[in-house]
């Protein structure tokens, strides 16, 4: 109860000063290779503890460090070091000095269930999973590479309306030369931006001539092969075990599908330092 209080009073939870508490017993690298273990694999802290001989709340508070450095960091852009994509202002900038042609796509992720009686509760159950889910708008460009990923909504959300509390409306008044591909749940946003929100065209009519008809399947499957790539890019993050359930905390997800989208192309991308 006295912790609770103090709680109350700060507004939020002890922070400690720069510099303050116990020395790291773990260097950067190792602190950094215990994080990557982490996020790839869903170890237990545990058993990183026992294999680096250190205490579990050392290897708690270095994964905890370190995930929210790799989530600030930003996207890497292939042969541009330096340049980091952190907001959907800075992608969309980006896609109109380079004439890229983004692609726009959403993936949910199984959390726990809240506790019974907590407000909200509802707002996580997915129509579409049936099951208690956050959900991830990701943007990748034609190659696959993951260039930014949202802060994360309750399943329930629909995509299009994720979108546009991430302000993607503003995004496409202010860069006007953009094309982003979407799939049919985004009819919303290609009917408020016409010709910048591009989804698969409408079926036709039932009368209409079978060319008509031939020509759609056609232009459906155009834009499914130029889309597929933002399809590649989620199927990446999902390779990241602590991806494909998530066991923890609802609030840390957030820092660590960020955190992961960072890492998927730090192979194929330079870093710049």
């Amino acid at each position: 109860m006295v912790e609770g209080r103090r709680h109350e009073t700060r507004g939020g939870p002890k922070e400690r000063e720069a510099g303050a508490g116990a020395r790291h017993r773990l260097v950067f690298v190792d602190r950094l290779v215990v994080t990557l273990i982490h996020l790839r694999h869903d170890l237990p802290h545990s058993v990183l503890a026992l294999l680096f001989d250190v205490n579990r709340s050392t290897v708690t508070r270095a994964i905890a460090e370190i995930r929210k450095l790799l989530a600030e960091r930003g996207c890497a852009v292939p042969d541009r070091p330096g340049l980091r994509l952190r907001t959907l202002a800075d992608v969309f900038a980006h896609a109109q000095a380079e004439g890229i042609e983004l692609r726009l796509d959403a993936t949910e992720v199984q959390v726990r269930r809240p506790a019974a009686g907590r407000g909200g509760r509802r707002a996580f159950v997915s129509g579409k999973k049936k099951q208690n889910t956050m959900k991830a708008t990701v943007i990748a460009d034609q190659q696959g590479r993951t260039l930014w990923t949202d802060a994360l909504r309750p399943g329930r959300m629909h995509d299009a309306t994720a979108a546009r509390n991430e302000g993607i409306g503003i995004c496409f008044q202010h860069f006007p030369d953009v094309e982003v591909l979407l799939d049919d749940g985004y009819l919303g946003l290609r009917r408020d931006h016409p010709g910048k929100a591009i989804t698969p065209p409408r079926k036709p009519n039932k009368i209409a001539l079978p060319h008509v008809h031939a020509a759609r399947e056609e232009a459906r499957h155009r834009h499914s092969s130029k889309r597929i790539t933002v399809e590649h890019a989620l199927a990446d993050h999902k390779r990241w075990k602590q991806l494909t359930r998530w066991t923890h905390r609802r609030d840390v997800l957030p820092p660590t599908y960020r955190a992961v989208a960072r890492l998927v192309w730090v192979c194929t991308v330079p870093v710049d330092d």
